[in-house]
């Protein structure tokens, strides 16, 4: 049998502490803010685009040229990891959920490091680090070690500012880590995807063009699967330890500071994985680091993030549905699921009777929360068609 009992309505309404905590979670959380790109007077506005046509224009001339010799496996890379970006967008968006981020930031922050992050700034810092190494230390410091000395410190801070211009942009979206966590996750990947296409016009390049369908298939197995474990985890976990770092996510700044370094490190290993393997387990090092240990660290600071930066927004989505529990619109049960990970969603589901049903009665809920917000607390005709909606698909 369901656990899903509604409590009766109740004649008084829900109490004035509840309404209280409704309305102080959505001005905490920012939920509702709309985004607003075309901000003349606003510099974060006019850097977005001066980034972008730089962006656009180094990319053109990076890949047009390449288009006309390798145009095989540059259409085979786009067609490839295209696809391999839809599943990437369906797990974001399901955990884009408690106070979510609106989409047009999302957006932003993935084409900001795509086109600005890679082909701006990207490409043109990392080879002049890169020559400095070589002048200073020779070619074969360069070899073993310089990547993971380039890398993790100027593309965390290149996908970082994908996040540092959603906050100059719309500043009380940004209220907890969570919300850098995701964001930064976008931004991740956006570079990954970009980078990418790189490697595979540089396969291409490197095999003379003969096989180009292959040179893309190939970059797809061996990027594909350390792509799950490299720029959007680092950077999901990179943007959450920096929106704690400068404050705005509560008093946490040595926790910040801890995961910003935490990911410098993580990089590092990945980068010079090669170097680090060999000299400390021998010929099999690098793998086992590649395709076992890296990635086990990767999901555990992943995870870590995850459990320290969720219940903030938990709370909040839980203090903007209370006063629904008490009219009898929705159960205790269903608050729990609605604002608990994934353990608390399967276990409700579990306990439903009808679980298609209950999934769409916990979807609705959700969007009805986000309608909420958007009224700022206010009663709405579209808050009375999102509560008549949850009682329409329970009664169904």
């Amino acid at each position: 049998m369901s656990e899903s009992v509604v409590t009766p309505l109740t004649p008084n309404g829900p109490s004035g502490e509840a309404m209280d905590r409704r309305f102080l979670a959505i001005r905490e959380s920012g939920w509702g803010t709309p985004f607003r790109l075309v901000q003349p007077r606003n510099l974060c506005f006019w850097i977005v685009l001066w980034g972008l046509a730089a962006g656009a224009v180094h990319m053109v001339q990076y890949l047009v040229p390449a288009a006309g010799q390798y145009s095989v496996a540059l259409g085979s890379g786009v067609l490839l990891f295209g696809i391999y970006t839809v599943p990437w967008l369906f797990l974001l968006h399901y955990h884009n959920r408690y106070t979510s981020i609106p989409g047009r930031p999302l957006v932003l922050a993935f084409a900001w490091s795509f086109v600005a992050g890679t082909f701006w700034m990207g490409l043109q810092v990392n080879a002049a680090v890169l020559s400095l190494y070589g002048k200073a230390f020779g070619p074969a410091f360069v070899r073993d070690w310089a990547a993971g000395l380039t890398a993790p410190i100027t593309e965390e801070i290149i996908k970082a500012t994908a996040l540092v211009l959603v906050i100059g942009l719309a500043p009380r979206l940004v209220s907890s880590a969570y919300a850098g966590l995701i964001i930064g996750a976008y931004s991740g990947l956006g570079l990954q995807i970009a980078e990418d296409l790189i490697y595979v016009v540089n396969g291409a390049a490197g095999a003379h063009g003969t096989n180009q369908v292959g040179a893309a298939v190939s970059t797809l197995l061996n990027r594909g699967y350390v792509g799950l474990f490299q720029h959007v985890l680092f950077s999901a976990v990179y943007c959450a330890g920096l929106v704690w770092l400068l404050g705005r996510g509560g008093r946490h700044r040595a926790r910040g500071a801890l995961l910003v370094l935490a990911v410098i490190v993580l990089h590092f290993c990945w980068d010079d994985a090669a170097s680090l393997g060999t000299a400390v387990a021998g010929p099999l090092g690098p793998l086992a680091l590649l395709w076992v240990v890296l990635p086990i660290v990767g999901l555990l600071l992943l995870w870590l993030t995850f459990r320290l930066a969720a219940p903030r927004e938990q709370a909040w989505m839980r203090d903007l549905l209370r006063p629904e529990v008490e009219r009898g619109i929705i159960s205790e049960a269903e608050l729990v699921a609605v604002s608990g990970g994934f353990r608390a969603r399967r276990h409700h589901l579990r306990q439903a009777e009808h679980r298609r049903a209950e999934k769409h009665v916990l979807h609705a809920i959700a969007d009805f929360a986000g309608e909420l917000a958007r009224g700022r607390g206010r009663e709405t005709d579209r808050i009375d068609h999102a509560r008549a909606e949850i009682l329409r698909l329970r009664a169904v």
